[in-house]
């Protein structure tokens, strides 16, 4: 199985209001592996560490498992149903200035997208928009940059697979886990981060290290990779966690009194 980004990785989704807010949200996509099956009649060949990695991505027919990750924009968790094509990510960034958090979170069934914001620890601050407790249904038309909208595109919302699609070494040690090292500047692993990282990365992004673990179910629990420091940067860990597979909630679309059309204000803080 082989995996690509829709646009830039994990919390890239920009949010922010005339405060100076900022918070992000993923999305990420889902392609058909390209490997060639053995013809009829031809032995198998074990799978190379490599191909045993990819094979323990999710690709939806693991059925619904709750994640979460982090990179240099913050951290992020939420679910995942591929058969009902749902994925509901939620995130909490702190304003390192002023003290107060947002939390938001996008719930996504097939092609509609519901959002929820939350403002707290904002004593004595103004300026923040009043929006409704409820899950507000978003118009993409209405979004001015609708492609940075997130959608469902895919099981593997962290990216894993096409980062390990982009390793150069994988070797398999004991007990699942496994450790490597990837090109960054492979294939679709070159869309995972944004640009002005991978700029500064220069020659660092083509040797980037990794571990992963897999569960004794054979479904990848955790990819961690090791992004070094560059330019103004510091170094970061790249985390995804999968879990709970096949237990966890399903995804489905609000309801009554949960959800209602999005106001302006939603828009607002959206488009910045």
């Amino acid at each position: 199985m082989t995996q690509r980004t829709r646009t830039a990785g994990l919390l890239r989704r920009a949010a922010a209001t005339s405060a100076a807010l900022a918070l992000s949200a993923l999305a990420t996509g889902c392609v058909p592996g390209t490997d060639q099956a053995a013809e009829p009649g031809e032995p198998s060949a074990a799978p190379t560490p490599k191909e045993a990695l990819l094979a323990a991505v999710p690709d939806g027919t693991e059925g619904t498992f709750r994640f979460s990750g982090k990179d240099s924009s913050g951290t992020i968790s939420g679910l995942v149903d591929p058969a009902g094509k749902g994925t509901e990510i939620s995130t909490a960034v702190k304003d390192a200035d002023l003290g107060f958090t947002t939390t938001i979170s996008f719930r996504i069934v097939t092609e509609q997208t519901w959002m929820k914001v939350k403002f707290s620890n904002t004593k004595g601050l103004t300026g923040f928009p009043k929006l409704p407790d409820r899950w507000l249904r978003l118009e993409r038309d209405r979004i001015s940059d609708a492609e940075s909208a997130p959608v469902y595109e895919g099981a593997d919302v962290g990216n894993a697979g096409p980062l390990i699609e982009a390793a150069t070494k994988v070797e398999e040690q004991d007990g699942g886990r496994y450790a490597g090292t990837i090109d960054l500047t492979s294939g679709e692993a070159a869309k995972v981060l944004a640009d002005e990282e991978m700029a500064a990365l220069a020659g660092k992004a083509a040797a980037v290290p990794f571990t992963a673990q897999v569960g004794p179910d054979g479904n990848l629990a955790s990819f961690t990779m090791q992004v070094p420091a560059a330019g103004s940067q510091k170094a970061y860990e790249y985390l995804v966690q999968y879990r709970d597979y096949g237990s966890a909630p399903k995804v489905t679309a609000p309801a009554g009194s949960a959800a209602q059309d999005a106001p302006a204000a939603a828009y607002e803080l959206l488009n910045g």
